[in-house]
């Protein structure tokens, strides 16, 4: 296991927050960030109406006029039942359908379940399978076993490109997230038969969001450098997912910041770096639109 330097990690990334942005690329900032999102709902009360809506939001995150137009977001993500509808509804446009399949949130499933989870989805016509591993094991040192349920999943992924979400607010320690990160991208990279991976074909990420604290800078940047490092050592460009608990426009360029200083430029692309999200979207129309027009919108003027 890498050792971790906890109060290093956590100055560090607290530096992050203190860069001087100007105006004209806070600007490209906000519609890169945009471009970054993969626009979340993931509730019981999930509908085909809801998707629907989600859906044409993602491909046009502003209806009123401007003189550049916002780029849509990168994805949309639901759960495996509702991968058809947001296929139908988004067919024709750049925004890819991802979807938390292999028992999410928890994990707690029998392996067989989990795979036949993904299948479905991808079946169904997921361009991305979000996948959990299973914490329980993790945390009882059973991690060969997270790894070949890692490899297991990647091959029922097909195609479809493969988001590892880690959980790590039940992980513990940036070092156990360290490690987890670790033996994530050494498992999908690894998957026996398979052609050797290209960049932004797997993700690691933070959370489900359904468990706190979800993302947060300290456990970012330790993923970020668990990214580089996998780098220097196989060539390979693992992405990156933070996910829960990102709302405001000011803290997804915090991200930016330090995922340019961490990674290089290569990174910052919806290709390789993702914002998990249900409510940032509208956050940063609003600066865009404050920037562009001088004027703040209210939150009943932005569509849901």
């Amino acid at each position: 296991m890498r050792a971790v330097d906890t109060v290093t990690a956590v100055a560090r990334a607290a530096s992050f927050t203190k860069r001087s942005i100007k105006n004209d690329s806070k600007r490209q900032a906000l519609r890169l960030a945009l471009s970054m999102v993969d626009l979340t709902t993931l509730e019981g009360k999930d509908s085909r109406g809801k998707v629907q809506a989600l859906c044409a939001k993602a491909i046009r995150p502003y209806h009123g006029e401007l003189a550049h137009p916002l780029p849509p977001v990168a994805a949309v993500c639901v759960y495996p039942s509702r991968v058809r509808e947001a296929c139908e509804a988004l067919r024709g446009s750049s925004v890819k359908v991802a979807s938390v399949a292999t028992g999410f949130p928890s994990g707690q499933y029998p392996l067989d379940l989990r795979l036949a989870d993904c299948a479905r989805a991808v079946a169904d016509g997921a361009d991305e399978i979000d996948m959990v591993i299973t914490r329980g094991a993790w945390l009882e040192g059973r991690h060969a076993e997270v790894a070949q349920e890692i490899r297991e999943i990647k091959r029922a992924c097909g195609s479809a490109h493969l988001k590892i979400i880690l959980e790590t607010g039940e992980l513990g320690t940036l070092e156990q997230v360290r490690h987890a990160s670790d033996v994530a991208m050494e498992a999908a990279s690894s998957v026996p038969g398979a052609a050797a991976l290209v960049d932004g074909e797997v993700f690691i990420k933070t959370s489900t969001g359904k468990v706190q604290p979800a993302a947060t800078m300290p456990v970012t940047l330790v993923m970020l450098e668990a990214i580089r490092d996998h780098h220097r050592a196989t060539g390979i460009r693992i992405g990156m997912k933070p996910a829960g608990g990102i709302r405001a426009a000011k803290s997804a360029i915090h991200y930016l910041v330090m995922v340019r200083e961490t990674l290089g430029q290569e990174w910052l692309s919806p290709h390789l770096f993702r914002f998990g999200a249900s409510t940032l979207a509208n956050d940063l129309v609003r600066q865009v639109l404050r920037l562009e027009t001088g004027r703040y919108m209210a939150g009943w003027d932005m569509t849901e």
